[in-house]
């Protein structure tokens, strides 16, 4: 025999309130059925009755658990101790509690924070914040270059992050290049034909200082080109890095091209090398070559270490060769390249390292 309760067992969305219905007739018969969402009633403050609360909200609304307060296990009662709805605090009740709560911390005094951290005791810098000051790139960067062993710290090459250096006292170096740790600036500037080489000049003049006059710190010029003469002459605020430069001691090379009118001799180079006596001493070039030959006219590149005034206008005038044109294009490592004229560039921590590296720096 078929009946609504045998079709409530196989589910379906038809048949639910039928099987609903079969429970309802069966209510206290057993254990009691458990009530659905919509006929649930919150116990929700003093006063409250089963049919409903008189004050407040309930347990959902003020951000209580899904489904109304939780269930509190008692023993006895008439539920037979399946527990009873726990009363809720009423948002009144909370407000009283929380500014009680306030009233007694009031008073109290702000926890300060310790002025110092762990290694703030440790002097110095980090090297990576030192590196990429000077120009390594990003910090992170500057890591990898430690983790690459290629960074060391007074002839030590350093393993370990976090290493700390003093700028002032310790000697960095970078694939065996010296870091300009300190605040130093370094810039080559191609000086046209006509510039004054001096900083300032009082017969207003177009000099040096007009190409650096938006820079905040006092930069000066590493030796001196002829009026006439132009190409590279180097510009820093690093005094001994300048003075080393040219110091006949760590004979600095430069290289010049100059243009000259032949026919010239095959052996202009050797007497060149050997030495041509000047009215203050006997001058030598380290090398010599000619680059490019048109007619009469040839293009020349001597290559010497001292740095006596019109030193190499004179070595070829008193060789019979005036120099008609003279380009510096090149200061030890530094050269001209395609740097146009009257440009001035910063130099790259690489060269910066280079030309330290030639004076011992």
């Amino acid at each position: 025999m078929r009946s609504s309760g045998s079709n409530g067992g196989h589910g379906g969305r038809g048949n639910y309130r039928g099987a609903g219905n079969s429970r309802d007739d069966k209510q206290g018969q057993g254990r009691p059925r458990k009530p659905r969402p919509e006929e649930r009633r919150y116990d929700v403050g003093p006063g409250a009755t089963k049919d409903g609360p008189k004050a407040g909200r309930g347990g959902a609304a003020r951000g209580g658990a899904k489904g109304g307060p939780k269930q509190s296990r008692q023993q006895g009662g008439a539920d037979g101790g399946r527990g009873r709805t726990a009363p809720a605090r009423s948002r009144e009740y909370e407000t009283r509690v929380e500014e009680r709560n306030r009233e007694r911390y009031a008073g109290k005094k702000d926890i300060k924070l310790p002025k110092t951290f762990p290694g703030a005791e440790q002097e110095g810098e980090r090297l990576q914040k030192v590196l990429a000051r000077a120009g390594y790139g990003s910090r992170r960067a500057c890591e990898e270059l430690i983790e690459q062993a290629r960074v060391e710290v007074n002839g030590e090459i350093v393993l370990e992050q976090g290493r700390r250096v003093d700028p002032e006292k310790d000697e960095v170096k970078v694939d065996g290049l010296t870091v300009a740790t300190q605040s130093y600036q370094f810039f080559s500037l191609n000086k046209p034909a006509g510039v004054v080489s001096t900083m300032e000049d009082p017969e207003g003049r177009q000099c040096l200082g007009d190409y650096v006059t938006n820079r905040e710190t006092r930069l000066f010029h590493v030796g001196r080109l002829d009026t006439e003469t132009e190409g590279v002459i180097l510009l820093t605020n690093h005094g001994e890095l300048a003075h080393r430069l040219t110091h006949p001691k760590y004979g600095v090379k430069k290289t010049y091209l100059a243009h000259i009118v032949g026919p010239i001799p095959r052996d202009l180079g050797k007497r060149l090398k050997d030495g041509i006596q000047l009215e203050d001493g006997y001058a030598r070039a380290d090398h010599f070559r000619v680059v490019e030959q048109t007619g009469k006219n040839y293009l020349v590149e001597v290559t010497l270490h001292e740095g006596r005034k019109h030193i190499v206008r004179r070595m070829l005038a008193e060789a019979g060769f005036p120099v008609d044109k003279l380009v510096r294009t090149a200061f030890g490592p530094i050269t001209l390249g395609d740097q146009k004229s009257g440009w001035l560039r910063r130099l790259s921590n690489t060269e910066v390292g280079m030309l330290m590296q030639e004076v011992d720096l």
